[in-house]
């Protein structure tokens, strides 16, 4: 997972979605862009988790995800498992602290966006 600089802007190229956007109706849209910008307006909010998912498990998008918004430290794990690529914090978050909690839970009982085996079955292998 990549932190964009909160003082940065984003790549002037990306196609960014308010996380109210039917991605499934904005899939040519969607698959001629470098990257994608998915909106969180509310940290509560996961819409753009939702989202990511589609894109990378019905549209196959290979490009870059990029979560911003009310992004906290505390949903970086979230954020990979659903197939961010990036994020961009907000601006009272230490990138520092967040970049730890990618480390905070090693096992998971789903399969996610970027096909981790679920703990169960990665230990019977």
């Amino acid at each position: 997972m990549r932190l964009i600089d909160q003082n940065s802007p984003l790549p002037a190229d990306a196609l960014a979605l308010d996380n109210a956007v039917d991605v499934l109706e904005r899939r040519d849209e969607i698959a001629a862009a470098r990257a994608v910008v998915l909106h969180f307006p509310k940290w509560t909010d996961g819409r753009a988790y939702s989202q990511a998912v589609l894109l990378r498990l019905r549209l196959r998008y290979a490009g870059e995800l990029i979560a911003a918004g009310d992004v906290v430290g505390d949903m970086l794990p979230m954020l990979q498992r659903c197939g961010f690529d990036a994020a961009q914090l907000r601006a009272d978050q230490d990138p520092a602290v967040a970049l730890r909690t990618l480390g905070r839970f090693p096992g998971q009982y789903q399969r996610d966006a970027v096909g981790a085996q679920p703990t169960p079955y990665a230990r019977a292998a």
